[in-house]
């Protein structure tokens, strides 16, 4: 297969300098026909969505209205009103906002089958006019790296989306209790069935020895169920490649829901797992001792130090933990998902009133000056720099306090890597800490696990997914909720229901999939992957960039 990204992978990786120009006052007419105005006079303002977590401490306002916020105003060229998108429902508020005429200027978002409705609706403008008149950063980025401008551009062959170039590593990790393992004398899984067989000593067995049976032996809801899917090899939107063909993978859906029905009929997880829509109980069951078996995202280290590792083991001091590879399943075994290399993030209004003002924002949200305050907080307040290292933090609490709520969410037109090596992932954590350094140590762990002759979930990352045709995409959105990967009604239905086995649910599944037109998708995956798949990003050009970031930090 030729690999459509191999022009870029070398010179995405060098290190490279960004120099934020802001321009100097230009004269406008104001209503009145006053041309003494100036636009510096009268600071421009755009609309932009921000990703509401839930997870602001008190002390630091709301997601709109920030010591982050407050720096991008008070720095950035352009005056900026945030509207805040829920995380877990941005499809719902970005469709409320603009069915009523109230959608911001521009939308960071991540999810594509959100993004390329808006675009075959006419929701959303394109981005080339913007860039060519008014852009210096965000242009010298297109052509530097001409991926960027491929996965950003619609069927109609316009360009529609600003992205980024991230560090790609694994995205999730799985996290054993090895303390639990060591008092029941048991080894670490290193197949599905040997994963279950630990699961199920560590809620029968007292592995925390109170007396009670009290423990869970693995989670099941959100970020977990999502990861035991990816260990099947199926996410979104449900697609393998087998036999060098891209086929719906059905059988591997069939077998994570025979798992996950062997988990919950047996009590190995919450019963009430699936009202646990965010995960909040069973990362608080994790924190506080209660399970055994944990996955969750692990490519942001410093994030996974401060708000799962410090809090684990405040409550548990007795508590250790390790990554481990995904285990062996009956259907193979696979690699994690990494994190998309080639990302596209915001999409702008076709509504919009002023594409300069939008573009200036852009141009600073990518800036070397915008990314090292996001990834290092404020010089002399959180960090410090000197000649020929790179930045300290100096004061980590207040940096979690003060930053580690939104600074990825605030920063989703930035490309750490791009500024060279001190933005890797582990550059923030502290090796003479001694929690810190464990957390790095697992870090590097779970990306040493990879193996390059192993596939992960879906043949590339569901973001580089090939964009359907706008019919197309309807039939896919429209069954999601019933034979959808993880949390279709159908799986969840023989997950919960004695007597409905995986296998009844898969022939219903597939059913539900015909009647809905859902053969014209399969025949159109198949028909692009064997005569069209050099137009996108698939699983081995993510490994050649895998490689290529490593060996730049000699790893």
């Amino acid at each position: 297969m030729s690999n459509p990204i191999a022009r870029v992978v070398l010179p995405m990786l060098a290190s490279a300098a960004w120099i934020f120009v802001i321009t100097g006052c230009t004269t406008v007419i104001d209503g009145n026909g006053d041309s003494s105005v100036s636009k510096s006079d009268q600071r421009r303002m755009i609309t932009a969505t921000i990703y509401d977590r839930g997870n602001i401490p008190s002390s630091e306002g709301t997601i709109e209205n920030n010591k982050i916020t407050k720096w991008i105003n008070e720095t950035g060229p352009v005056q900026v009103k945030f509207i805040a998108v829920p995380r877990t429902q941005s499809e719902q508020k970005l469709n409320t906002l603009f069915a009523g005429g109230g959608a911001p200027d521009l939308i960071l978002e991540y999810a594509p089958q959100i993004k390329n409705p808006l675009i075959d609706q006419k929701q959303l403008r394109p981005i080339d006019d913007m860039i060519d008149k008014y852009s210096k950063e965000y242009k010298a980025l297109l052509q530097k790296y001409p991926s960027l401008r491929k996965a950003g551009t619609g069927t109609d062959g316009k360009l529609y989306q600003f992205g980024r170039i991230n560090e790609t590593i694994p995205q999730r990790g799985l996290f054993i209790r090895t303390d639990w393992l060591q008092k029941l004398n048991l080894n670490i899984p290193k197949t599905t069935e040997e994963l279950y067989q630990v699961a199920k000593a560590f809620t029968e067995q007292d592995p925390d020895g109170n007396g009670r049976k009290d423990t869970y032996g693995i989670a099941m809801s959100y970020s977990s169920g999502a990861i035991l899917d990816e260990m099947f090899g199926v996410t979104y939107p449900g697609f393998i490649v087998q036999n060098n063909e891209l086929i719906h993978g059905w059988d591997h859906i069939k077998a994570v829901t025979a798992f996950k029905k062997r988990l919950y009929s047996e009590g190995l997880v919450d019963k009430d797992y699936l009202n646990d829509k965010n995960g909040s109980k069973a990362k608080q069951d994790f924190l506080n001792g209660k399970i055994g078996i944990y996955m969750e995202q692990f490519n942001v280290p410093i994030v996974f130090y401060n708000d799962y590792y410090v809090k684990l083991k405040k409550n548990v001091p007795s508590a250790e933990v390790t990554v481990i590879p995904y285990p062996v399943t009956p259907v193979g075994q696979f690699n994690p998902i990494f994190v998309n290399p080639i990302q596209m993030t915001a999409v702008v209004n076709a509504q919009v009133k002023d594409p300069e003002a939008v573009m200036k924002y852009v141009d600073f949200a990518a800036s070397d000056t915008f990314m090292k305050t996001m990834y290092y907080g404020f010089e002399g307040v959180h960090s410090k720099s000197e000649p020929g290292t790179c930045p300290q933090v100096i004061n980590l609490d207040k940096w979690k306090t003060e930053f580690n709520f939104g600074s990825g969410d605030f920063a989703m037109l930035a490309s750490p890597t791009l500024a060279g090596k001190c933005y890797f992932g582990t550059e923030k954590l502290d090796a003479r800490d001694v929690l810190q350094n464990q957390v790095k140590k697992m870090f590097e762990a779970n990306s040493s696990f990879i193996r390059f002759d192993l596939p992960v979930a879906g043949p590339t990352h569901s973001e580089q997914m090939p964009q359907l045709p706008k019919e197309l995409q309807q039939i896919l959105t429209n069954t999601t909720k019933q034979v959808g990967v993880g949390e279709g009604d159908i799986w969840i239905k023989s997950i919960l229901t004695p007597g409905y086995s995986p296998e009844m649910a898969k022939q219903d599944a597939i059913a539900a999939w015909q009647k809905a037109g859902g053969k014209q998708v399969d025949d159109w995956y198949r028909s692009f992957y064997a005569n069209d798949k050099d137009k996108t990003i698939w699983t081995n050009d993510i490994y050649d960039i895998f490689k290529e970031q490593r060996a730049l930090q000699t790893k």
